[in-house]
């Protein structure tokens, strides 16, 4: 127990420099290639901090833990948003652009309602169990290529002269990117891995597990890195790495391996935990949309979201 909580700590640290080095390389290679923060956020950084979801779903539905794979992809776009997101904006407000606001987050709002909907077969037949199916796997990778399509459009518009970027030769900012995603993916590996194995020795539900640390846990990069670029100033960073993580989880996390490896039957998933996967989303859509940024009152309406909801799972998962 003594030896895994050390490494928990050792994970940690490992994290935190890692998304110092990771903020600064995409930054400046957004700054060589002459492409917006965002357009990095939206695929460079949010694609790196996804890969432990994309790691633990593969690996969950090869040992027959659908559940693992629901509850590591919902627990991290909840988190992603209501925590990390919340977290940032108290660090300093974080500025949302006019186009984040009209094409980035109505997709994001829009995959999580398809995702949700597809999820939910006993809403809409009371015969029927809940599954995600091969061919919901499919549908959500076939929307996921309209994001796509959007990524491809930004490449083609210039970046925005008033940006500023950390000024790194083109060299050492891809080693520094490459160090930071791999310095951020090892340290996550240290915090899962140890945090489960003393929740096991501790004895919770496996849904409680999925929902809570290993949802945590692989959305640590995600929120060492949001908090890394809040601090240094780059809010299209910090809020790119959240909207395109949340979208790469769902067309790409639980999309792909599921139209591989086959449907996930009798999803255990609650309601609630739907419910407030949506609503997280919307609210980042309305708080940006009203005067195009997150305010620290905002952020802490996330947070108080994320408190109650997860105090929630917590209590029925001691139950």
């Amino acid at each position: 127990m003594l030896i895994k909580i050390l490494l928990l700590i050792v994970g940690f640290v490992i994290l935190i420099k890692g998304a110092d080095l990771f903020v600064d390389g995409a930054s400046a290679v957004a700054g060589n290639f002459k492409v917006s923060k965002m357009l990095i956020g939206l695929t460079i950084v949010s694609f790196g901090t996804s890969a432990p979801e994309f790691a633990v779903s593969v690996k969950s539905l090869l040992s027959g833990s659908g559940d693992i794979v629901l509850g590591n992809v919902i627990g991290s776009n909840i988190l992603n948003i209501l925590l990390i997101i919340g977290v940032s904006s108290l660090v300093h407000f974080l500025n949302v652009k006019n186009a984040t606001v009209k094409k980035e987050l109505p997709i994001t709002m829009l995959i999580t309602l398809l995702f949700s909907t597809l999820l939910l077969d006993s809403v809409f037949d009371k015969n029927a169990v809940n599954s995600f199916t091969r061919g919901d796997g499919v549908a959500v990778i076939l929307f996921f290529t309209i994001f796509i399509y959007y990524l491809i459009s930004m490449m083609r518009n210039k970046t925005d002269e008033e940006e500023e970027y950390v000024e790194m030769k083109l060299p050492k900012a891809i080693i520094f990117t490459i160090i930071g995603i791999v310095s951020i993916v090892f340290g996550s590996n240290l915090v899962v891995n140890n945090a489960s194995g003393i929740a096991k020795i501790l004895g919770v539900s496996e849904r409680m597990i999925a929902l809570t640390i290993v949802a945590l846990g692989t959305s640590l990069p995600e929120l060492v890195t949001s908090v890394s670029a809040t601090r240094k100033g780059e809010y299209d960073i910090a809020i790119g790495n959240v909207v395109g993580s949340n979208i790469f989880n769902i067309g790409i996390v639980i999309g792909i391996p599921v139209a591989i490896f086959g449907t996930i039957p009798n999803v255990t998933i609650n309601l609630i935990d739907i419910i407030v996967m949506i609503v997280a989303a919307v609210l980042l859509f309305l708080f940006s949309f009203k005067d195009r940024k997150i305010t620290k009152v905002e952020g802490i309406i996330f947070l108080l979201i994320f408190v109650t909801y997860y105090s929630y799972v917590i209590y029925g998962g001691l139950q």
